[in-house]
């Protein structure tokens, strides 16, 4: 079985007023539109053609959910408990109702991420930058009691970023949060002849500080890598990852689940405490999962059995896939079709998705374009 899923843009106030338009082809709205979302979670199932919604089709037993996102300024800092800390955390929690403002935990389950990049340059926080590296950065901004402080606390012990972040967040640090963030306005006006290889960040940064003044979120985010995506570039996100999107038009797939823990860059409730205890502190960077492969077919490997995603690049020559599990096809890019084993045939146009049911295992796409395709992993 073959369904057409469309659903209406969410418009959360990070969201971009043009990304989704242009992908469409539209007019924008003037509002916001950050997500859409394909999939059969409760908060907001995908509509099919015909009437009724997909959750209706499925039951609500998707493993994943696939978006598009369009970021028009950053998103909050964030991490996602591993399933083990979910389902304690769901139990904790289950005399809380769920729309309880002091509830983490939405549902048992983890939510790795995966992101992949369709505007040609897409900004992100992803990870801890590994301390003598921020430490290197540190040491371009103007001296000050705040830069002093902060530089002292990573310093001072093997788990000196976790120690960090709960200062910053816990509502002790207020001062040398608005000395920091002054510094690191002021070395971003500064020419790269000054900066270096830092100067990115140190813009990327200013521009957070320019969209959350005061916020200590924009200190934490300073201790984070700053990847810049170009068109078809990913980063898969695991558990415990501290991490934040920019800027910029993207195709998101996750484990179903609405599971947040936020550490800065917003007015929702932060839970210190919890965040800490979920955090994987661990520097490093993030590997940049580059477009590869044969005939224009990109996959995208992640270690997790929730979902798969795989691009391809249509030239005219139809590429048949074999499935297994619910699959979708998002179309990002021109003209294209889908159609399965039995001669059923769906025209799915930009910015909207083809669902197969589980009882197919083979499709064939067609046309000239763009699509990605979502699945269980394996």
């Amino acid at each position: 079985m073959l369904l057409s899923l469309t659903n209406a843009p969410r418009d959360y106030a990070w969201g971009s007023d043009s990304l989704l338009a242009g992908l469409e082809g539209r007019t924008p709205t003037g509002a916001p539109e950050a997500e859409v979302w394909f999939g059969d979670h409760p908060g907001d199932p995908a509509d099919v053609a015909g009437g009724g919604t997909l959750d209706q089709v499925t039951g609500g037993t998707l493993p994943y959910l696939l978006k598009l996102l369009a970021a028009g300024r950053p998103l909050s800092i964030q991490v996602h408990p591993t399933i083990a800390q979910a389902r304690a955390g769901w139990e904790r929690e289950s005399e809380l109702a769920a729309d309880d403002p002091q509830r983490n935990y939405r549902d048992d389950n983890h939510k790795p991420e995966l992101i992949v990049a369709l505007s040609e340059r897409f900004e992100s926080l992803s990870g801890l930058r590994p301390v003598d590296e921020t430490l290197a950065l540190l040491g371009l901004l103007d001296e000050s009691e705040g830069v002093v402080q902060l530089r002292d606390r990573l310093g001072a012990g093997d788990d000196s970023l976790r120690d960090t972040i709960g200062w910053l967040l816990g509502g002790g640090a207020n001062a040398a949060v608005d000395d920091i963030i002054s510094a690191v306005v002021a070395a971003s006006v500064r020419g790269d002849g000054d900066t270096g290889e830092w100067g990115t960040t140190l813009r990327a940064i200013a521009s957070v500080a320019e969209n959350y003044p005061g916020d200590p979120g924009v200190v934490v985010a300073l201790l984070m890598n700053h990847v810049v995506l170009r068109r078809g570039e990913a980063v898969f996100l695991r558990a415990g990852l501290l991490h934040a999107y920019l800027s910029g038009l993207g195709v998101e797939i996750m484990a179903a689940s609405d599971n947040v823990l936020r550490g800065g860059l917003t007015p929702k409730r932060i839970d210190v405490p919890e965040l800490l205890a979920i955090l994987d502190a661990t520097p490093g960077e993030v590997p940049v999962l580059r477009p590869h492969g044969d005939g224009g077919v990109t996959a995208y490997p992640v270690p997790v059995p929730d979902f798969a995603l795989t691009r391809i690049e249509l030239d005219g020559t139809p590429v048949a896939l074999d499935v297994s599990g619910p699959t979708m096809v998002l179309a990002t890019d021109g003209q294209v079709a889908v159609a399965s084993a039995d001669g059923e045939r769906i025209d799915v146009v930009v910015g909207a998705a083809a669902f197969a049911s589980a009882d197919e295992d083979t499709l064939s796409v067609s046309g000239v374009g763009e699509v990605f395709i979502a699945s269980p992993g394996r």
